[in-house]
C-alpha cells in the first residue's frame, strides 16, 4: 500500500475516532506542550490548508520566529472554529489539501497526523487505534529522515529499537529500547509520558535525550 493511501485511510479513521470526543476531551491538555486537544486539531487543519502568504503574515506579526507563528495560527483558528467545525475542515482538506498541505510529502503528513493523534489519545489515557501499517511507516520515516520539528532521528541514534506488537526493529548495536510501536513513536517525538511503558537498558539513554518544548512539533 502506498503512503498516500495509508494517509487517506488513517485520516478517515482518525475522523471517526475524534468524533467520539466530548467537550471535556477537547478541552484537555494534549501531550504537545501547552496546546489543548482542540488547539492541536486546529494545528492539523493549518498544516493541511495554510497558504504561504498566511504563514508569511504570521511570521511578520509574531516575531518569535516560526514556532511562535505556527502556534499563533493554530490557537487563533481554534478560537474561531469549534472542534466539530474543525473536524469538518480536517476531512475536507484531507481529501483536497491546499497551500502547504499540497507541498508536504505524504510520509511526513502521515507522521504528523499519527503523532498528534497519539498526543490526544495518550493524554486522555486511551488506547490508540492507529493501524500497524501506519505506525510502522511512521517509525521507518522518523528514524531515517531528519526532521527539524520531530527529534526522533536524533533521539534514536545508537539505540536498538524493538516494537513488541509489530514486526519492526531498528539499529544493529547499542542498548535496547522496546515497547509498543505507538509508544515508541510518542517517546521518540519527545513525549515523555509514555517513557514508563518502555523497557530495556537504552531507556535511560533515551530519557536523557528528551527535551522541551514539543508544542510545535510536526
Amino acid at each position: 500500500m502506498s503512503t498516500r493511501e495509508l494517509l487517506r485511510i488513517n485520516d478517515g479513521r482518525f475522523r471517526q475516532c475524534a468524533d467520539q470526543f466530548s467537550a471535556d476531551d477537547w478541552a484537555r491538555p494534549s501531550l504537545c506542550d501547552r496546546w489543548t486537544n482542540h488547539e492541536l486539531l486546529a494545528h492539523l487543519v493549518v498544516g493541511l490548508s495554510a497558504s504561504p502568504s498566511a504563514i508569511a503574515g504570521a511570521l511578520v506579526r509574531h516575531r518569535g520566529g516560526f514556532d511562535a507563528a505556527n502556534a499563533a495560527m493554530a490557537t487563533d483558528l481554534a478560537a474561531k472554529r469549534s472542534p466539530a467545525e474543525l473536524l469538518e475542515d480536517f476531512e475536507r482538506f484531507s481529501r483536497r489539501p491546499q497551500g502547504v498541505g499540497r507541498r508536504f510529502p505524504s510520509r511526513l503528513l502521515l507522521g504528523d497526523h499519527v503523532t498528534h493523534e497519539l498526543d490526544m489519545v495518550f493524554a486522555l489515557d486511551r488506547e490508540p487505534g492507529v493501524t500497524e501499517d501506519a505506525v510502522v511507516a511512521v517509525l521507518n520515516t522518523q528514524v531515517r529522515v531528519p526532521n527539524p520539528f520531530v527529534p526522533a532521528f536524533r533521539n534514536s541514534r545508537g539505540l536498538r529499537l524493538r516494537a513488541t506488537d509489530a514486526p519492526w526493529r531498528y539499529g544493529g548495536r547499542g542498548p535496547v529500547v522496546e515497547g509498543r510501536a505507538a509508544e515508541l513513536v510518542s517517546v521518540l517525538g519527545n513525549r515523555p509520558k509514555m517513557l514508563a511503558r518502555l523497557r530495556g537498558e537504552g531507556v535511560v539513554v533515551l530519557e536523557s535525550r528528551l527535551s522541551r518544548p514539543t508544542r510545535t512539533a510536526a
